[in-house]
C-alpha cells in the first residue's frame, strides 16, 4: 500500500522522476535579482494555511507552492548579495545532497551508516593532520561555529575541572566554586563564547573581553595583564578563545603569542576559525594561521568559505581522550563492548545523536576542485575585498572603516551635512536596497557608529560588479541623504 511513497530498487525509476521534477521547478524559478522584495506579511500569503489537509493536495498546488517558495529567496549566487558569511554552494555539493539525502545515513552509531562513519573519521582525522595537529588529535562534524564553539568550551570546562579539583561536571553538575571560573577572548570574537558560557552554567559574567588593537585583533598585553588581574582576584582561567576571522573585520588574533600564554598558565587555547580556518588551503595566506597548530581545540565551517549547503563544520580536538568528558553508552545504541571491539559508534565524540553524513559533499567537493583551485577561489574572495576596499576609499561621500583582512569591508556613508544623523542614514540606505530587491548588504556597529558592510563569499564575481556595487551603495545614499 506504501511502497510508491518510499525509494526502493523497485521503484528507482520513480525516484529519477519526482528529483528531475523538482529540479527543474529550482532551475526554472531560481530569482535573476538578490530579493523580490515582498514584506513578511506578502510572504505568508504565499503559503497554504492548512499544513496537513484532509485529503493529498494536487501537484499542481504542491508544484505551484514550490516555485513561490525558490522565486522568493536569495539567490546567494547573485553578485549583489554580500551580507553575511554565507556562501552559493558549489553543484558538487548540491549533487552530494542528494545521495546524503537519498540514502539517509546517521552518524550515531555504525549499524546506521557504516562507511559514512569511516568516511567522517577519515576526513576528520585528515583535517587534524592538515591543520597541523598531532597524531593523538581527534575531532567530529558539528552543524557549525556555534556549536563548535560550544564544544570546545564544554570541553575545557571539563578538563578545568577534573585536572585541578578531579571533579567530572557530567556526574555531579558544577561544583561551587565553578563561579570563579573565567573565559577570555577578545572584544570581536563571535558572541556564542557568550552563549557557550550562559549554556555552560557558568553565565556571560565569565566571559572577559580583552581590547582589540587597531587591526581588531587582540592585545595580546592587554591579555595578560588581565591573566594577572584574575589571578590577584582569585578568580581562575580557564580557557582563552583566539578568533581566526572575525565576523565583521576577519582579524586573526596573534596566535603564536596566545598560545604561548595559555601554554605559560595552563590553560586551554581554542581557536575560532569557523571564517579563517579555509586558509589553511591557501599557499598565498596560510601563514596567517601560524600558531594554530597549538590550539587545544579548533572550530572550521565547510559552510563558509568551502562553498558548503548548511549544515557542515566540523570540531578538531588536540587530545581525543578529552572526548570520555561527553561520551555516555546506551545499550541500544553504543554499548560499550562495541567500543572494546573497535567498532566507531561516533556518538561518543558529539553532542547531537542523529546526524547527517555531511562528511560525503566535503569529500566531494575536495576531489572535484583540488587543492590549487580550492585555494584558488579562497584568494579570490580576498582579492574581491580588497578591490572593494580601494573603491570605497576613493568613492565620494564614503569612508571605508576598516582595512579588510580577509572578505570583509566596512565602511559608511558620510551625509553631506555634518549635523545629519549618519547612522539613521546609514540604516536606511540598507533598508531601501533590501526592500526595493537590489541588493543585499551587511551591517554592524563599530566603535558605537551604524556601518555598512559586503561579505565577499563569491569567488566567481567580478571586480566590475564590485565596483557597481560601491556605485549602487552611493546613488541610494545620495538619494537619501538631505542636501
Amino acid at each position: 500500500m506504501f511502497e510508491s511513497d518510499f525509494l526502493t530498487p523497485a521503484n528507482a525509476d520513480l525516484y529519477q522522476r519526482q528529483v528531475a521534477k523538482t529540479a527543474s521547478i529550482v532551475a526554472a524559478c531560481l530569482p535573476d535579482r538578490p530579493y523580490s522584495g515582498r514584506t513578511p506579511d506578502a510572504l505568508a500569503e504565499l503559503i497554504p494555511a492548512d499544513f496537513l489537509p484532509q485529503a493529498p493536495s494536487s501537484p499542481e498546488m504542491i508544484g505551484a507552492t514550490l516555485r513561490a517558495v525558490v522565486a522568493n529567496s536569495l539567490p546567494f549566487s547573485h553578485p549583489y548579495i554580500a551580507a553575511h558569511l554565507h556562501p552559493p554552494p558549489l553543484l558538487d555539493a548540491l549533487a552530494a545532497e542528494l545521495v546524503i539525502s537519498s540514502i539517509n545515513q546517521s552518524m550515531d552509531s555504525f549499524d546506521l551508516g557504516p562507511l559514512a562513519a569511516v568516511t567522517e573519521q577519515k576526513l576528520v582525522r585528515w583535517m587534524c593532520s592538515d591543520a597541523g595537529l598531532p597524531p593523538t588529535s581527534d575531532g567530529t562534524f558539528t552543524t557549525g561555529g556555534s556549536q563548535s564553539n560550544h564544544m570546545g568550551l564544554l570541553l575545557a570546562r571539563d578538563a578545568f575541572l577534573k585536572k585541578h579539583w578531579n571533579w567530572s561536571a557530567q556526574r555531579s553538575g558544577l561544583p561551587t566554586d565553578a563561579r570563579r571560573l573565567r573565559i577570555l577572548c577578545s572584544d570581536v570574537a563571535h558572541f556564542t563564547v557568550d552563549q557557550s558560557a550562559h549554556q555552560l552554567g557558568l553565565g556571560t559574567d565569565a566571559v572577559v573581553r580583552i581590547p582589540v588593537d587597531g587591526k581588531f585583533r587582540m592585545d595580546e598585553v592587554a591579555l595578560r595583564e588581565a591573566l594577572q588581574t584574575l589571578r590577584a582576584r582569585d578568580l581562575l582561567p580557564m580557557a582563552v578563545v583566539a578568533t581566526a576571522g572575525t565576523t565583521d573585520f576577519g582579524s586573526i588574533d596573534p596566535l603564536p603569542a596566545m598560545a604561548n600564554l595559555a601554554r605559560e598558565w595552563g590553560i586551554w587555547l581554542h581557536v575560532d576559525a569557523a571564517y579563517g580556518g579555509a586558509l589553511l588551503f591557501s599557499d598565498t595566506h596560510r601563514n596567517k594561521l601560524c600558531g594554530l597548530e597549538a590550539a587545544d581545540s579548533v572550530a572550521i565551517d565547510f559552510h563558509k568559505l568551502f562553498w558548503q549547503p548548511i549544515p557542515s563544520a566540523v570540531f578538531l580536538l588536540r587530545d581525543a581522550s578529552h572526548f570520555d568528558a561527553i561520551k555516555l553508552h546506551a545499550d541500544y545504541l553504543n554499548p560499550k563492548f562495541h567500543e572494546d571491539e573497535g567498532i566507531p559508534d561516533l556518538v561518543t565524540k558529539s553532542l547531537l545523536t542523529s546526524r547527517r553524513f555531511d562528511a560525503l559533499k566535503v569529500w566531494i567537493c575536495f576531489q572535484n576542485l583540488g587543492r590549487a583551485k580550492l585555494g584558488a577561489m579562497i584568494d579570490r574572495t580576498i582579492a574581491l575585498a580588497a578591490h572593494a576596499a580601494e573603491t570605497i576609499r576613493h568613492t565620494p561621500r564614503l569612508e571605508l572603516v576598516a582595512e579588510p583582512n580577509l572578505g570583509t569591508v566596512v565602511f559608511r556613508y558620510v551625509p553631506s551635512k555634518p549635523e545629519a544623523d549618519a547612522d539613521v542614514l546609514n540604516d536606511r540606505i540598507r533598508r531601501r536596497l533590501f526592500d526595493d530587491g537590489a541588493a543585499v548588504i551587511g551591517h554592524t556597529r563599530v566603535h558605537g557608529f551604524r556601518c555598512l558592510k559586503f561579505t565577499c563569499m563569491n569567488p566567481s564575481v567580478s571586480d566590475a560588479q564590485i565596483s557597481d556595487l560601491v556605485e549602487l551603495v552611493r546613488k541610494q545614499g545620495a538619494e537619501l541623504d538631505i542636501p
